[in-house]
């Protein structure tokens, strides 16, 4: 996992439209890296909702945005055209990404123990170091604090 202040690890995936991301191919901009449970879940789209709606003012600030879960390319995009996400979404059900940032953690829904994905963003600098992490997200408000944590140019 990396530590705020080290560089991240280089890691690749497939995302919603078909593609392939390379982390440390987005060099020289900032990068939001959000973990998020499930596709088409209420939290998940207001979360994806939200920096949807502040994309624009992510791209002024020289900021890439990268959604994380574990669904598969399909549901990224079918979730991706539907919420109109402007952003890429990297499949990861091998959980490579979510094991990096050790984000699966033991979860209790309705009285059951299993192990999930903790709501999680990582801000990365434009060198590829960790400045910032939220854990154990709430979704309201999360994409404006994540962006006024981006120095304005």
């Amino acid at each position: 996992m990396p530590a705020v202040g080290k560089k991240v690890p280089k890691l690749k995936g497939s995302t919603g439209d078909g593609g392939e991301l390379k982390l440390d191919s987005l060099k020289g901009q900032w990068v939001v890296v959000y973990f998020y449970p499930k596709d088409s879940t209420p939290g998940c789209t207001n979360e994806a909702k939200d920096f949807r709606d502040l994309y624009p003012a992510f791209q002024k600030r020289h900021a890439q945005i990268i959604g994380v879960s574990r669904d598969s390319v399909k549901s990224h995009a079918n979730f991706a055209t539907k919420q109109e996400l402007p952003f890429p979404l990297v499949s990861d059900p091998d959980e490579t990404w979510c094991q990096a940032f050790d984000v699966i953690h033991e979860k209790v829904l309705y009285g059951k123990r299993h192990m999930g994905v903790v709501r999680s963003t990582f801000l990365i600098d434009p060198e590829g170091k960790l400045v910032q992490e939220w854990r154990s997200v709430k979704v309201p408000g999360h994409a404006q604090a994540v962006l006024d944590a981006i120095p304005a140019k």
